[in-house]
């Protein structure tokens, strides 16, 4: 069996980095140069030179993976670009006007990539099961960090897949609107000491937001006034973090992400009890909150909306001490 072989090797000249590949672009080697290309966004990198002078082939998944990849660098105000495609390549962009989404570069001569500090990998076709040491790890891989307002605002796409990938197929996937997902994050975001959280490996696997509440937090008056004394009445606590969301992608590795996510958001926010608020009927979301380590305060009345709540509680101090 002849398996296509993908080649990458990346070097990085402070914020720009040169990625030349060698090989084939196919089924087998696609999500190489995905994971490739996302982990030099999520790097930070603002240039990303593509060379492609070695490339013998490029199918159409590889063309839609370099599109996306362009996309996706000009909403965080980075750049991709082509240098050397193989004719094929040409004929394709022009055939399908993506010349513009994707530019090449002027015809000149791109260094080539040294061998210190670089990325090589190569895979095997689909039906060859064995995992080769420099593939990506997803279990080990995953970093979590805190995204300024803007860089949510980038983002809120992305995010919104995300929170629609985790509940869907699932009983409480009717509880959870993209749109209604959205309004929650731009109302959330304006929050006095808002913070947003995503874990990363190549991609997007979760997030969790939120803002704190009581002494040093916000807002004391109507609604949240009466949030306050309610959670101050359950648990004797004047000060806590509402987290208005916690996604994790439903993936068997990705399992600890949202319990990782949660208490570093507690953390960022200095306290040790978070709390949110779920629709009474969310079975689904009640669960997986259960999961994480929440616990069900029932049903309060009181607080707007024509559904009366259900508030859960999470106590990062007990989370902590059941580690030990």
């Amino acid at each position: 069996m002849t398996f296509s072989r993908l080649d990458i090797h990346r070097r990085n000249r402070g914020e720009r980095t040169l990625v030349t590949l060698a090989g084939d672009i196919g089924p087998a080697t696609t999500p190489l140069l995905r994971a490739a290309v996302e982990q030099c966004l999520l790097d930070g990198v603002t240039v990303i030179d593509i060379d492609l002078t070695t490339v013998g082939s490029c199918d159409a998944r590889g063309l839609d993976v370099l599109l996306s990849a362009a996309q996706r660098a000009g909403r965080v105000h980075a750049r991709l670009r082509l240098h050397h495609p193989c004719a094929q390549i040409t004929r394709v962009l022009d055939a399908t006007g993506s010349t513009s989404l994707l530019p090449t570069a002027p015809a000149s001569p791109v260094p080539p990539a040294a061998s210190d500090g670089f990325m090589s990998a190569a895979t095997g076709a689909p039906e060859d099961s064995a995992r080769r040491p420099d593939q990506p790890v997803l279990k080990d891989g995953i970093r979590l960090r805190r995204l300024t307002r803007w860089q949510a605002e980038d983002m809120r796409a992305d995010i919104a897949d995300l929170a629609a990938e985790s509940v869907a197929g699932t009983t409480g996937e009717r509880y959870h609107n993209r749109g209604d997902f959205l309004h929650r994050l731009s109302i959330t975001a304006r929050r006095p000491g808002f913070a947003l959280l995503v874990a990363e490996t190549t991609v997007l696997v979760g997030c969790a937001f939120g803002f704190p509440m009581g002494s040093e937090g916000s807002g004391s008056r109507g609604s949240d006034g009466t949030l306050q004394e309610i959670i101050q009445r359950l648990t004797s606590r004047a000060r806590f973090v509402v987290l208005t969301q916690v996604v994790a992608h439903p993936h068997v590795q990705h399992r600890d992400i949202a319990r990782r996510l949660q208490q570093r958001l507690l953390t960022e926010l200095h306290s040790s009890l978070g709390i949110t608020l779920l629709h009474p009927a969310d079975r689904a979301g009640q669960a997986a909150l259960s999961s994480w380590g929440w616990q069900n305060m029932g049903e309060v009345v009181g607080l707007p909306g024509s559904v009366a709540p259900c508030v859960l509680t999470l106590s990062l101090e007990g989370q902590l001490s059941a580690r030990r």
